[in-house]
């Protein structure tokens, strides 16, 4: 099989693209750069451009005409900036897949692995949600995953796909193997800004503490992002049996099964690392949300797949590539 993995240089698809090629899957790649790294593309095939690029997609489509499906992960994610640059999110992780998903339907490549978000969900109560479970995207960044998911329905019911939307909940750490992983050296997620805190030697700060969980804290479902990769892999696997004419678009949630609180994950930082990190309390930011886990029946009827990695995995994981981001970024600025 081959596979065009768009994104292909970012933490999500190189992690997904290596995962592939353990697997005997051929991988193609489209990243722009923007954040992505090179050396993530090497030896992967690599082309630098734009999603929406018509010469470069034409270009790769001519180069491989036995793709058999597209992971799509090419986007913009941070909810912060989202919320700052709605229309940049807008076009970036709408318009520019409408322009792909053209592309595509006219070289017929049918089978579309769509990187959805848990962050389209209600998340008020930090219970656990399954693939019906209420939507309420809560950021541009999220109402673009939603919208996302929505178009691909709507092809697929007019025949011009079939597609699997995979709902991450929250993902962590690296390629065990260190091969690839955030490339971000401050990202924004709550583990990022745990080890922000420690590296600077100040409190990590706790936002609301009044939340419906069992300790007041905010709850995630934080997978592993190697387990979040071998799913991509079930699904480019399995497709043809998942997707069928009476069921033309599916979606399937991918986390562990288990919530996790913002005060169990500075636990599990302060087990891995045996050192204590300090911590104050402040109050709800404005869109926050309690959050939820997700309940994941439906990856294991349909994929065959569970989580196996430990918080505490993702934790350890993750602080290693830390210490070795440096140096690929540095490779990679050579390239």
């Amino acid at each position: 099989m081959k596979v065009l993995i768009t994104g292909g240089a970012g933490y999500i698809g190189s992690t997904v693209a290596t995962a592939c090629l353990e697997a005997g899957i051929e991988t193609v790649l489209i990243d722009d750069l923007s954040t992505g790294l090179r050396a993530f593309g090497e030896g992967r095939g690599l082309y630098v451009g734009d999603i929406a690029d018509a010469e470069v997609l034409d270009r790769v489509l001519a180069d491989h005409p036995d793709i058999d499906a597209v992971v799509h992960c090419a986007a913009r994610i941070v909810v912060p900036e989202s919320v700052d640059d709605p229309l940049g999110y807008y076009d970036t992780n709408v318009g520019k897949t409408v322009l792909l998903l053209a592309r595509l339907r006219a070289a017929g490549i049918d089978r579309i692995v769509f990187s959805s978000s848990a962050a389209v969900y209600a998340a008020e109560t930090g219970g656990g949600v399954d693939e019906s479970g209420a939507l309420a995207p809560s950021s541009p960044y999220a109402s673009t995953k939603a919208m996302v998911e929505q178009i691909l329905r709507d092809a697929a019911v007019a025949g011009d796909f079939r597609a699997i939307a995979l709902r991450y909940f929250n993902p962590i750490g690296a390629d065990p193997r260190l091969r690839t992983g955030l490339q971000n050296p401050r990202p924004t997620h709550a583990l990022g800004k745990i080890m922000q805190a420690k590296a600077e030697g100040v409190p990590f700060t706790i936002t609301g503490t009044d939340w419906p969980t069992r300790d007041g804290s905010g709850l995630r479902d934080y997978i592993h992002v190697w387990d979040l990769a071998l799913a991509h892999v079930a699904a480019v696997q399995r497709f043809d049996d998942i997707v069928t004419t009476p069921d033309p678009y599916r979606v399937i949630n991918l986390g562990t099964g288990d919530g996790v609180t913002v005060r169990e994950l500075v636990a599990a930082f302060e087990r891995v690392t045996g050192e204590t990190l300090p911590v104050v309390d402040a109050p709800r930011r404005a869109g926050d949300q309690a959050g939820a886990f997700a309940i994941v029946d439906r990856a294991h009827d349909l994929l065959g797949w569970r989580a196996e990695r430990s918080t505490d995995d993702g934790v350890r994981d993750a602080l290693d590539w830390a210490q070795k981001l440096p140096a690929v970024r540095a490779a990679s600025d050579a390239l």
